[in-house]
């Protein structure tokens, strides 16, 4: 007897190796073939030997199923590929970033010239899809699955990899570095105490970087400005710094070379004072009316006033 069995739960050549190993050597098998792109086997056995039910029956011991019976666990080998191929091209600014809070100078200074590339996001980008892509012919190829059929075949494989690609990209984009830029720059270098508050100035900048990846450059770099008290980023390009004026000028920071590769633009600055008056007598201003120390009249004229 000649019969057609579908098969579900197969991946790779492996697994059709395992099942022609493993049905050919059932006694009244005369031939098999399993053909991956249709999930399908083609047996031809003697049936006073063996019966369809048997043959069946072996199929999903090796934990495939067998039309509609139970089936094998789904591969988790797309989704890993897929999550590693999102991390690795960012592994130099998650470098970047983790010496950043650290505080190791030589990592920072060995990672700031890539970033200091203005192609070097989109690199990544095309790196994360290049691995996916060169990984997924390797595997259709070895499989003989290189076709049209194949890639049809295999889609929630293929969907599984780039998606879980793209979705860490998007996951380090809007997550993790906007999250780890701030946390890189919660202590300045240096303690800062304003010594007058009313100098103290809060300036907005809209920085055009590629992604956030690229927040603990910037911020590393406004860091370095002497009277630069506090940055806090914002998701996807701004830079709050609060600085003393007596020190520095919006005009120094602007000039930093980093600003030379992504452009800076003030949207907002304002004059601001960052603690409440204490009371009326500790801030008013008095006008003496030198009189010995005399009080002055109800009135609130002096002598010579």
């Amino acid at each position: 007897m000649e019969e057609i069995i579908n098969i579900k739960g197969m991946h790779c050549n492996s697994c059709i190796k395992l099942i022609e190993d493993k049905i050919s050597s059932l006694k009244g098998i005369e031939k098999i073939k399993v053909s991956l792109i249709e999930n399908k086997a083609f047996v031809k056995f003697n049936s006073e030997i063996i019966s369809l039910k048997k043959i069946k029956s072996e199929i999903q011991d090796l934990g495939y199923s067998t039309d509609g019976d139970s089936k094998k666990k789904l591969s988790k080998k797309g989704l890993l590929q897929g999550i590693a191929y999102g991390l690795i091209p960012h592994i130099g600014c998650i470098a970047f970033i983790t010496a950043s809070i650290l505080g190791v100078t030589v990592a920072v200074n060995f990672f700031k010239p890539l970033l200091m590339n203005p192609w070097f996001f989109h690199i990544l980008i095309l790196i994360s899809a290049g691995f996916a892509t060169l990984s997924s012919v390797i595997y259709l190829r070895k499989n003989d699955l290189l076709s049209f059929p194949g890639v049809k075949r295999k889609w929630k494989y293929l969907s599984t990899m780039y998606g879980s690609t793209i979705g860490i990209n998007l996951f380090l984009f809007m997550v993790i570095f906007p999250l780890l830029a701030n946390v890189s720059v919660a202590s300045p270098t240096g303690a800062f105490i304003a010594e007058d508050l009313d100098e103290l100035y809060s300036i907005r900048l809209s920085v055009n970087i590629p992604c956030p990846g690229h927040a603990p450059l910037i911020s590393g770099e406004l860091k370095t400005i002497d009277g630069v008290a506090a940055i806090q980023f914002s998701y996807p390009n701004f830079f709050d710094v609060k600085y003393d004026s007596t020190k520095t000028t919006k005009q120094n920071m602007l000039s930093l070379e980093v600003f030379d590769v992504y452009e800076a633009t003030v949207v907002d600055e304002t004059n601001r004072q960052i603690s409440e008056p204490t009371t009326n007598s500790t801030n008013r201003v008095r006008t003496g009316c030198g009189c010995g120390g005399s009080t002055c009249g109800g009135s609130g004229s002096c002598c010579g006033a």
